[in-house]
Order: C-alpha cells, then sequence, then structure tokens
C-alpha cells in the first residue's frame, strides 16, 4: 500500500468538523499534517536540522505562513503574476503563530526548526489562520523536535452581548471583538486582540472562554499524539557552562549591578565598557572561547541581577515604583508643512507620528486571501538604528516594524470616523527616534497627538502601556506597569494594551515562559487601565483637549456628494473624457463609487467646489413645475435659450417671453442676461422647455 501510514481523525471544533490527515503528504518533513476546517485547508509541516547552529545563543525558529492566491481562486496581481514577498497579513499571521510556540522550546535548542504553514484552500468563514496555528501544534508534537506542547488556538467574536467561538465571516463583520488566543491545557501563552473599546471584564470573560475551548481542542490533539507521535531527538545542550558562570558572576557581579543602576541607557553602556575589559583580562586565558560566548554571558548575568532586584527587592533598574510610570512629555504641530504632527516621550522612548490625508483613491490597495480589498487608514512604524545608538543603515521595514505599525493601527481603528463623516485616506508613520522599551505603545500615544492635531474627528484619545512580569521558580510572581528596555529583554513578558477610557482597542501579548494564569492576566488589564487613564488625562489631552476644528491649510479639502448611480457614466464621460476636462479646468481630484457616492479633493476649497457645481449640473434633472433662476446663453429668431444648471439649457419660446405678443427677442433680452423660468417638460427629442411667461404668474 502507498499510504500505509496515513490516517484521518476527526474533531468538531466550534460546531464545524476539523479534520487531520497525516502520513500522506510531506513524509520527509520531521512532523507534517493536513488540517481541514470546513473547506478552509492548511499543510503544516515542522522541520529541524539534523546540528545545532554553531556560534548562535538563540533558537534559530522561523515561522512562514504562506498565501497562495490560488486558495481563492485568485490569479496574483504584478507583472510576474506569481506569490512574491509575504504580505502583510501574511507576517502578522506568522508573527502570532510564532509568539505561542517559541516559549515551549527549550531554552537551549540550538538546531534550526522551520514551521512552514502551506494554504491550500480558504472557507472565509473557517479562520486560515486559527486553522495554521493548529496545525503547527499538530505537525510539532507528533514530530520528533524537542517542543512542550502542544497548543490551541481559538478566534472569540462578540455580537451584541454574546461571545463567540470562531465566528462566520458574517459575524466578525458585525464583531465588536477580535480577540485571538492560544495556550496549553493549563496556561495561555499568547493574546492578540483587537476591540471596539471593550470592558477590561468582557475581554476577561472572552479569554477564560477561550482557554476551556482550547482544553477541550488539546485532549483531541493529544490523542492523534499517542497514536503516531515520534520520541523528541537529543541534542547537545547550548547552555553556557555553569562553572565558568559561576566564578564570572562573582567576579564582577558588584560592577555590574552598579553599571546597571541607572535610568540613562547611555550611562549604564558607558559603564559596562571597563567590566568587560576586566572580564576578559582575567579570565582570557582560562577559557579561549569567551570571547565569542560573551554577549550571552553579560546577558545572564544582568538578567540574574535585574530578576532579583525585581522579585527579592521590588527594585527597577531606573529607582520607580512597580506601579510607577517614567516621565512623560507631549507636543503636537511642531512640523510646520505637515498635515498633523505629534511627539511622545516616556523616560528614554521618543516617537514622532506624523498624520497625512489624502483623496480616498489614496487608500491602500490590497492582494491577498481574505475579503479585505482595501483600507483607508494606513499606519507605518520606523525604528532607524541611531534610536538605539547603533551604527547601521535604514533596510526597510522588517518583520518587527510591519508588526508595530499593524498593532498601532489596530489600536486607532475602533475611534476613527466613517468615511461619511471623514471622506480622506489617512497615513500615520511613527518615528521611534530613540527607544528603551515599549516603543509600540509610544506609537499609539503619539498617533493620538497627530491626529487630534491634523483636525481627524476621532471619538476618544487612545493611549498604550505595558505590563512586564517576573516570576519565580516557586511560582510567585510580580508585576510592573510601564516596562523600559532592560526589563522587557530580562523579564518573562510584554502584555500590551491599548484603549479609552471607556475600554480596550488592542491587545498584545508576549511570554518567554510557558504561559499565565488567570490572576496574571486579571492583574495585568487593571494595572494597563490605571496607566493609560492617567496618560489620557494628565499628558494627552493636556497637550491637546480635542482635535482641531479644521484639517490643515496644507491638507486637501474635501466634498462629498451622491448622484444617481445610472449618472456615473454621464459624469465620466466617454473614455473618461468629462472627468478628465473636470479635472483639467478645476485642479481638483474626483472619486467616484460604484454607489454613487463622490469624493472632490482640492489643496483650494474653491477649486473642490467649482468641480462640485459642474458635477451637480451635469446630473441636474429639473422638475416639471418647478421655478429656476438661469442665465441668457444664445439668442435666435423664435426665442432665447437659457442655461439653468451648468451644461443644462432649454429654449424660453418667443411667446412665452411676455404676458404680450413680442416682436423681437432683443426687446425683452440680451445673452448674459439673469432669467426666472418655469421648466414645462421636456419634447419628444429631450429638448428642455422653459417659459418666462409662466414664471410670472406662479
Amino acid at each position: 500500500m502507498l499510504f500505509e501510514n496515513y490516517k484521518v481523525f476527526n474533531y468538531t471544533f466550534a460546531g464545524r468538523p476539523l479534520v487531520v490527515e497525516t502520513g500522506k503528504l510531506a513524509g520527509l518533513a520531521n512532523g507534517s499534517c493536513l488540517v481541514r476546517y470546513g473547506d478552509t485547508v492548511i499543510l503544516a509541516c515542522a522541520t529541524a536540522s539534523a546540528k545545532p547552529r554553531d556560534g548562535i545563543d538563540f533558537l534559530p525558529l522561523s515561522v512562514d505562513f504562506e498565501e497562495k492566491m490560488y486558495s481563492v481562486g485568485k490569479i496574483p496581481g504584478g507583472y510576474l503574476k506569481r506569490e512574491g514577498k509575504p504580505s502583510e497579513k501574511a507576517i502578522l499571521t506568522s508573527r502570532v503563530i510564532d509568539r505561542p510556540l517559541r516559549p515551549l522550546f527549550p531554552k537551549d535548542l540550538r538546531n534550526d526548526v522551520n514551521i512552514a504553514l502551506t494554504v491550500l484552500s480558504v472557507d472565509n468563514d473557517c479562520s486560515p489562520e486559527i486553522t495554521a496555528m493548529i496545525g503547527a501544534s499538530i505537525a510539532l508534537s507528533i514530530s520528533d523536535i524537542p517542543w512542550n506542547g502542544p497548543i490551541g488556538g481559538v478566534f472569540v467574536g462578540k455580537v451584541g452581548e454574546k461571545f463567540i467561538i470562531n465566528p462566520t465571516a458574517d459575524e466578525r463583520a458585525d464583531s465588536d471583538l477580535q480577540l485571538t488566543v492560544a495556550a496549553t491545557e493549563k496556561k495561555v501563552v499568547m493574546i492578540e486582540a483587537g476591540a471596539n473599546e471593550v470592558s477590561d471584564s468582557d475581554m476577561f470573560a472572552a479569554i477564560m472562554l477561550a482557554h476551556e475551548e482550547i482544553k477541550k481542542l488539546i485532549v483531541f490533539i493529544n490523542q492523534i499524539v499517542s497514536e503516531i507521535g515520534k520520541p523528541k531527538f537529543s541534542y547537545p545542550s547550548g547552555e553556557l557552562d555553569h562553572d565558568m558562570f559561576d566564578k564570572i558572576f562573582a567576579f564582577c557581579e558588584k560592577d555590574v549591578m552598579n553599571a546597571l543602576d541607572t535610568d540613562d541607557k547611555n550611562v549604564r553602556d558607558a559603564r559596562m565598557v571597563p567590566v568587560q575589559d576586566a572580564i576578559m583580562a582575567q579570565f582570557g586565558e582560562e577559557y579561549p572561547d569567551l570571547e565569542v560566548v560573551y554577549p550571552e554571558l553579560i546577558y545572564k548575568i544582568q538578567k540574574k541581577i535585574v530578576r532579583r532586584w525585581l522579585l527579592e527587592d521590588h527594585k527597577r533598574v531606573d529607582g520607580r515604583r512597580m506601579d510607577q510610570i517614567r516621565p512623560l512629555a507631549a507636543e503636537v504641530g511642531f512640523l510646520p508643512r505637515t498635515h498633523g504632527s505629534g511627539l511622545f516621550t516616556r523616560g528614554q522612548t521618543q516617537v514622532m507620528t506624523i498624520a497625512t490625508l489624502g483623496p480616498i483613491s489614496d487608500a491602500q490597495m490590497l492582494d491577498g486571501i481574505d475579503e479585505e480589498e482595501s483600507k483607508r487608514y494606513m499606519h507605518h512604524y520606523n525604528m532607524p538604528g541611531y534610536s538605539t545608538g547603533e551604527a547601521k543603515a535604514s533596510r526597510g521595514a522588517g518583520r518587527r516594524e510591519i508588526g508595530h505599525g499593524a498593532l498601532a493601527e489596530r489600536s486607532l481603528v475602533p475611534v476613527l470616523p466613517s468615511v461619511e463623516e471623514f471622506p480622506y485616506a489617512i497615513r500615520l508613520v511613527s518615528e521611534v527616534v530613540s527607544s528603551n522599551g515599549s516603543t509600540s505603545q509610544g506609537s499609539v500615544c503619539g498617533s493620538t497627538l497627530a491626529l487630534m492635531d491634523a483636525g481627524v474627528p476621532i471619538k476618544a484619545p487612545v493611549a498604550g502601556i505595558s505590563c512586564g512580569l517576573i516570576t519565580a521558580e516557586d511560582g510567585t510572581w510580580t508585576t510592573m506597569i510601564d516596562i523600559q528596555g532592560l526589563e522587557d529583554f530580562y523579564g518573562d513578558m510584554d502584555f500590551k494594551v491599548a484603549g479609552t477610557h471607556k475600554g480596550i482597542t488592542s491587545i498584545q501579548m508576549d511570554l518567554k515562559i510557558d504561559g499565565l494564569t488567570p490572576e496574571i492576566i486579571r492583574e495585568a488589564l487593571a494595572v494597563t487601565h490605571k496607566g493609560r487613564d492617567y496618560i489620557i488625562d494628565e499628558v494627552l489631552l493636556k497637550a491637546i483637549d480635542r482635535p482641531r476644528a479644521e484639517v490643515s491649510k496644507y491638507a486637501p479639502k474635501m466634498l462629498t456628494m451622491k448622484i444617481n448611480p445610472e449618472k456615473i457614466r454621464e459624469v465620466i464621460g466617454t473614455g473618461g473624457k468629462v472627468i478628465q476636462k473636470i479635472t483639467a479646468d478645476t485642479g481638483a481630484k474626483i472619486d467616484i463609487e460604484e454607489t454613487g457616492d463622490i469624493f472632490i479633493s482640492a489643496v483650494n476649497p474653491d477649486s473642490a467646489y467649482a468641480a462640485k457645481k459642474i458635477i451637480e449640473g451635469i446630473v441636474f434633472e429639473p422638475v416639471p413645475g418647478e421655478i429656476y433662476d438661469g442665465r441668457v446663453t444664445r439668442i435666435i429668431p423664435i426665442g432665447a435659450f437659457v442655461e439653468i444648471a451648468p451644461g443644462k439649457e432649454g429654449l424660453v419660446h418667443i411667446s412665452k417671453l411676455e404676458n404680450r405678443r413680442v416682436e423681437k427677442v432683443e426687446d425683452v433680452c440680451q445673452v448674459g442676461d439673469e432669467m426666472r423660468v418655469k421648466f414645462l417638460g421636456t419634447d419628444e427629442k429631450g429638448r428642455l422647455n422653459l417659459s418666462r411667461k409662466d414664471a410670472f404668474l406662479r
């Protein structure tokens, strides 16, 4: 038999069939499975190198969520007509799946591990992201790769007061919550959320509901593992020599403590230089490979000291209380020619966000496997080398930059006005000019400032802040608000929450441990809520208390109008001649939707109004019996032509000029005269019949 190891496992997941197939595809991977959820199909493959990578002090794990356009029956756009670099959505999904997998690998594993998740078919009611996360967990669990899973993942929505596990596409469209949770049987290992100002209590309830569903899913995965799982392979540990570490730690402990005891990153780095020199001088001959392992050695020495301070002494590196936020500052309007600008400072972290407004046609067009085809709000995040004191050139946005930009974007979307209220495309760019922790949440705060400075009528200001965590081997733990770089680097958690006074708009949780208990989650939600309230009231609203009443004079001015969709072709004209002429004559930019909605933009408001007037004339439909004010455009022997709207003229017959007999049209009017007329209707050729006489008699 060709596929003698072929097996099928069935499970009902949120009311829909989940089918796992193994032993048929990708037999050379360490672990693989085909996961079918509804009509969504994912091929998940886990592969590890036979030997560890030399000269590294981290796990070289890569997770690739690979979108295939054939999965949704599309041919890729562009000249090549094939999939190119991953879309932003694919990168974000890869990050969401990476985060719960990574903490469960052995800390000393140095073998390259790749998780390839190929999207083969998409059912929009059955999330490919969740299906891929489950596939990754199963592929790793049944493989021989050392890993302390499995995990499960679910998506939670909230429609009205009802929580829904893995909502359908229609339910997601009406949902106030987009929550992704990953967990082991005992603990939550990843939270990612966007929300329409959802309360802390509702968010906590949704997370707990997700965990209960995941526990049932893990029972199913464990059944698969018990039947076909492979024994885990052994590997050489990448841990430092313990005797070497203990000896060097005893030698430099006090000097490193002194170096770390400051709130200034530059001072800390300067103090560490002589410490490094002393270590190399003292132990360089005894340990010939010391220079190679030095970065990992110093990392672990600093980690041990910082964690001890936090756990035992409740001491933070910069001297703050555990519940104390760093010094804050906010400023708006400091860039004169941009449409809006905001500068947010938190300790040594500084983020400058710039807002740019454009016509709706500037919205980003998307070419992916989901149903979203465009977005009018874009948020981009940049973190150059100088922000951390590194001398490196900028190489464009990496996965981290894309992820932080998306998080800030998700945080602000719930408070943005609708396109009907504010007919602009909006782009925000967050430039990190100095980084010492929590730059993503600094971007959220800077974005609120920039939007308000740009005159965007947001519903409420949004602030973001992070909560850290330190755990001990005995199970005790402590949290701290507003973590800086060292606390993030050496701590166990970065729990980022953004929101308004009313509720949460986004969450992103990064962990380095095997998960969080409900108590820790509840505590993190409480402290971050208190923190963001303080930032909004004491910093953001004191810099600018409300959105500006008008957009910048350098921003385009937008007008909107709605016409009968049947009139669209008249406004566009044959080959676009009419709309091109309007644009050339007025200087305005015109965007027309299939619904008949028209968006007119121009830096000069008069240009926009001129274009609107012309369009109104084109689509103008006079009503029989109504009176109109017009202008005489031509005179012929039998009457006068009167323009009652731009491009709309009709004939006033000589008999309809006066209540008396008129011998000559010129006796009554001249070209250019204003004339009030009554619309009588159209003749068999569609021409307008007008009457000045009947306008008198009204």
